[in-house]
């Protein structure tokens, strides 16, 4: 049958905009975004009009202002003299620690509670289905605010450190938990230790290009090279050697108790380990069923291949199964992460000071700029979801399965 064809040289009309099948989807398409611009563009008119009779019209010289108010936690320098700009800044980079640290820790706890949930061992499985169980069903906010109580109340006093009839101990002289936060040491850098910590960096990347390496030398070859003893040498060996050769350029500043409180070292207060546990603990629980929805998703014809062939359960799990499952494991997995990440808004209920409380919480208040002050922070939250999605997209790509 001869295809219908459109007739040559016909000149175009405005009806065809809505009767011509080649033009109407696209009419609709652009009357709909005109709508919806024109929408937004009286909403935003009608808001800046409203404010300018208030006498807030929009600006963000707030930002250069003194921000009037102390941060306990921090990882630069600031003061109450400082900006709010500055203040933005310090909120930012405690959201991304406590982020950074979470999304590690869950990662861990979740994909070893989702491997021990299979397990054979009977009260092993049950007592990674009681984990998740409870975790899953138990609001953040209560577990965030329980884990402050337990700090609060149940480690002890720096003052229990003191004297011939201290009750408690640091361990290995290092590390002292209190009940105002945990004092570790802290890493002090003198001349050389960029060069340190650019040697680690660069072991790094050499284990990921002996992994590369590896992988395609034992799909040509079939033998399997003992890679988690070579990793960890590329890893140690270059940087504790740079480390002797330039004359230990990085030390440990140790903390010590002096008068009613421990001076020195690094002080992670109660808030931010809290926030911290209770957001990889919370985590962990979906993470783990993540992993065991990808373990199973894999046909058990291929475990008993393996296992035919003589590889040991370990092999098995790190070989056969887990690469597979990582196509099923990791979207749910990013959104995991996007979670805790905006999950950590909550650390104003412990004191934290993070986005929420610094540019969110006191800025706000103290400069009644309400509009700009969320807009700011509705956009920097973006921008990290953002950007972990894009890393974590570009990882999942890396791994998926791939026709020849």
């Amino acid at each position: 049958m001869a295809m219908a064809e459109q007739p040559v040289g016909k000149s175009f009309r405005l009806s065809m905009l809505l009767y011509d099948t080649r033009y109407r989807s696209l009419t609709i398409q652009v009357i709909m975004l005109g709508l919806f611009v024109a929408g937004v563009w009286w909403l935003i008119g009608n808001m800046y009009s409203n404010l300018d009779d208030l006498g807030k019209r929009p600006n963000f010289a707030f930002l250069a202002s003194p921000a009037g108010y102390d941060i306990n936690q921090r990882l630069i320098e600031y003061t109450s003299q400082s900006t709010n700009a500055r203040a933005w800044l310090v909120g930012l980079l405690n959201t991304l620690l406590v982020a950074a640290m979470g999304c590690v820790l869950a990662t861990i706890l979740g994909v070893s509670i989702g491997v021990l949930r299979l397990s054979k061992n009977w009260i092993v499985a049950r007592v990674m289905t009681v984990y998740i169980e409870v975790f899953r069903n138990v609001p953040l906010l209560l577990l965030i605010i329980f884990a402050m109580s337990i700090f609060i109340n149940s480690f002890p006093q720096p003052k229990e450190f003191r004297g011939d009839n201290a009750t408690s101990s640091m361990f290995w002289d290092a590390f002292a938990f209190t009940n105002r936060g945990w004092y570790i040491p802290k890493p002090v850098f003198d001349n050389g230790s960029m060069i340190v910590i650019g040697v680690f960096l660069l072991s790094i990347i050499g284990i990921f290009v002996f992994g590369r390496w590896s992988k395609k030398r034992q799909e040509v070859t079939g033998e399997i090279l003992p890679n988690f003893w070579i990793k960890l040498a590329i890893l140690i060996i270059p940087t504790v050697a740079f480390y002797y050769i330039l004359g230990k350029p990085i030390t440990l500043d140790y903390p010590a108790l002096k008068g009613f409180n421990f001076k020195g070292g690094l002080h992670l207060r109660n808030s931010l380990i809290a926030l911290w546990l209770a957001l990889s603990l919370y985590t962990a629980a979906f993470i783990a069923e993540a992993v065991r929805a990808g373990i199973m998703a894999i046909d058990k014809g291929q475990t008993e291949a393996a296992a035919a062939l003589g590889l040991r359960a370990n092999r098995i799990m790190s070989l056969v199964v887990l690469p597979q499952a990582l196509r099923v494991i990791i979207p749910p997995l990013i959104s995991q992460y996007l979670n805790l990440t905006k999950n950590s808004s909550l650390a104003i209920a412990v004191g934290y000071m993070d986005l929420t409380g610094t540019l969110g919480g006191i800025t706000l208040n103290q400069t009644g700029r309400a509009l700009e002050s969320i807009l700011l922070l509705m956009i920097t939250y973006l921008t990290i979801s953002l950007s972990i999605s894009m890393v974590m997209n570009v990882y999942n790509n890396s791994v998926k399965l791939k026709e020849r």
